[in-house]
């Protein structure tokens, strides 16, 4: 089972990707757990310039970036552990690529969608937690979390940036409601993990006890 994480910077979504690993693990399942850009040795380079603060990166070279290493994590990771039948926990998908190069960078959607499928090969998760948290919530988190360090490229994007990326989650989920899982972000965490344990019982029959 693929299940993928989205948010924006901030929203927790690391953080509950990591409960839900531990609460598989102790039902005895075998999970994986991937990051976005990231998971193979290419995938980590092109993640290293992405977030650098060193150079500018133009909209489109942006998204053809995200879209290289997402073809070589589906290739490389996701179909052999999917065969597997793992269950494989994402840290970002092609979600965020909608979210943040379509609907942040304003660049053309047709687009957008035209390399997410060339990246994905059509692989999609079968459920996509979406943390929604406001852009102010989100900033403090990463201002507090112990060991953070200096703001990368992408999260110094700025507020109208967040603002449209967060909106774009929701078009998202009003399109795809049968996947995409909004969940309020603004709780203590124990309370967000306890509604995506409940979704997942509930939808996919994962035992509880």
């Amino acid at each position: 089972m693929f299940i993928s994480f989205e948010g924006i910077d901030g929203s927790g979504k690391s953080t509950q990707l990591s409960l839900l690993r531990e609460w598989l693990e102790s039902k005895g399942h075998a999970v994986l757990t991937i990051r976005e850009p990231g998971a193979t040795l290419l995938s980590e380079s092109i993640r290293e310039i992405l977030l650098s603060t060193k150079q500018t990166i133009t909209p489109t070279a942006e998204l053809l970036l995200f879209s290289s290493a997402r073809t070589q994590l589906v290739e490389m990771i996701i179909e052999p552990a999917l065969q597997d039948g793992k269950y494989i926990l994402c840290d970002r998908f092609v979600d965020s690529t909608t979210a943040y190069q379509g609907y942040g960078r304003q660049l053309n959607m047709d687009q957008v969608r035209q390399c997410n499928y060339i990246a994905t090969r059509g692989v999609m998760p079968h459920v996509t937690f979406f943390i929604d948290v406001a852009y102010e919530q989100a900033q403090q988190r990463m201002q507090f979390t112990p060991g953070s360090s200096e703001p990368d490229r992408m999260e110094r994007s700025g507020r109208e940036f967040f603002d449209r990326v967060r909106d774009g989650y929701l078009q998202i989920a009003a399109s795809e409601p049968q996947r995409f899982v909004v969940i309020d972000g603004h709780r203590e965490r124990e309370a967000i993990h306890a509604d995506i344990v409940a979704y997942l019982s509930g939808h996919f029959l994962i035992e509880t006890t």
